[in-house]
């Protein structure tokens, strides 16, 4: 049984298929190539940490493809004092690469046992800027704004309150609309009005609550 060369794996995942999807940042390429995504996959697909896919945690979550995280992380453009929310925890992967970019991050997971995993992961790379809430984003409230959002999972449209947690100036990176042309957007919050910008098609498992309704016909 041959074992694999997980930094080897790494490297041709930041050059092969990340940077070519104009991932361009060279903080972002520093933290995708230096930290190991095998540590936050479970036992069971770590073979397939570095491939171009999408996989599968519990409850039917999913850890987004690396290409969308590179993504994700160049739209959202952190400084190293800005405070950040993430919704929808996961593994903790997206969680980490975000800690080592910015001051702070507190992530809400819904399922206790992912929260739970994901705290073990981070820890596990002494991360203590970040603190993991089993919470639901929609049961959730907090008088902090934060200079920046991240919703690692797909709403058929922003929900007011979330634009509501960002600060003036502050973005929040979203995927939104119907499977399975969904848009993926940059929102900035100029004083006090959210301004969209596109950045690329993709498409995503909804957030829990965030699904659009489901339209009888008769």
């Amino acid at each position: 049984m041959s074992t694999i060369d997980y930094a080897k794996a790494r490297e041709l995942m930041v050059e092969q298929q990340v940077r070519p999807w104009d991932v361009l940042d060279p903080r972002v390429l520093d933290v995708l190539a230096t930290l190991p995504r095998e540590d936050f996959v479970p036992a069971a697909h770590r073979a397939l940490a570095y491939t171009d896919i999408a996989l599968p945690l519990a409850h039917g979550e999913h850890m987004m493809k690396p290409v969308v995280e590179g993504r994700t992380l160049q739209a959202l453009a952190l400084n190293p004092g800005d405070h950040v929310l993430e919704i929808g925890t996961g593994s903790g992967y997206l969680t980490a690469c975000l800690a080592r970019l910015a001051r702070d991050v507190i992530s809400l997971e819904q399922h206790a046992d992912l929260a739970d995993t994901a705290r073990a992961n981070l820890h596990g790379h002494r991360l203590g800027n970040v603190d993991v809430l089993h919470a639901d984003a929609f049961a959730y409230d907090t008088d902090r704004r934060f200079s920046a959002i991240c919703v690692t999972a797909a709403v058929d449209a922003i929900p007011a309150k979330f634009v509501e947690w960002l600060q003036p100036g502050g973005r929040m990176f979203v995927v939104r609309g119907r499977s399975p042309a969904m848009e993926a957007v940059l929102l900035h919050n100029d004083a006090g009005q959210p301004r969209i910008e596109s950045l690329f098609e993709t498409d995503l498992p909804y957030l829990a609550g965030a699904a659009p309704q489901p339209v009888f016909e008769f």
